[in-house]
């Protein structure tokens, strides 16, 4: 995956329910990661198709409203992330990356800008998302794997608090190898208030 994990435990998982944005929020703000660095990884597998004709009035959950008047899911989801994480308003670096399209499947994933940087802030991973989604092909299969490990090299090459958002439509086909994931970055997960840490929030959309 272009980045082995190290094999030495450094903490457990803290497993919180949060049963609004402002408990989520206050949170955050408690333990000094609203100011932390953001990671966020995009679902474009086929399955973003079959589930918006279930839930999108036949759309897929990646449509783009040409007037701009209807926010799909995943723009509902990154709106989110910006009043729960980050200020719409804030300039801050945020690392976005793709998956799961005709061109990554699940063995990777691509940056939403060319030259790899970050976006700067909200604002600009919802206008990079509205240019390259209508060119993307849709793919899969479904595989968390790929960012995962992505978002552990950051957190190795940073040595700072990194919050992996990942945002997709619930189904994952690829199990084993996210699971498998999902143990390797256990030992750098520590709990909210370590710096050394990779948390991650999982959002189905379509039951948004």
């Amino acid at each position: 995956m272009g980045c082995a994990a190290s094999t030495e435990r450094q903490g457990e998982w803290q497993d919180t329910a949060f049963q609004s944005l402002g408990e989520l929020r206050g949170a955050l703000r408690w333990s000094g990661l609203r100011s932390t660095n953001l990671i966020i990884g995009i679902d474009f597998t086929r399955s973003n198709t079959w589930n918006g004709k279930l839930s999108l009035g036949g759309r897929s959950l990646h449509f783009i409203d040409p007037a701009g008047s209807i926010l799909n899911p995943y723009q509902i989801v990154i709106n989110i992330i910006g009043r729960t994480l980050h200020s719409r308003k804030s300039k801050k670096p945020i690392h976005v990356f793709g998956f799961g399209d005709s061109r990554t499947a699940d063995q990777c994933v691509f940056t939403f800008l060319p030259d790899g940087s970050p976006c700067r802030g909200v604002e600009h991973v919802l206008k990079r998302y509205k240019e390259i989604t209508p060119e993307l092909v849709l793919g899969g299969p479904t595989n968390f794997a790929p960012i995962i490990y992505h978002a552990i090299c950051q957190v190795k090459a940073s040595e700072k608090c990194q919050i992996l958002v990942i945002i997709a439509d619930g189904q994952v086909t690829s199990k084993k190898e996210t699971s498998q994931a999902i143990v390797e970055a256990s030992r750098y997960a520590l709990c909210m208030l370590s710096p050394r840490s990779c948390h991650f929030f999982f959002f189905a959309v379509s039951h948004i």
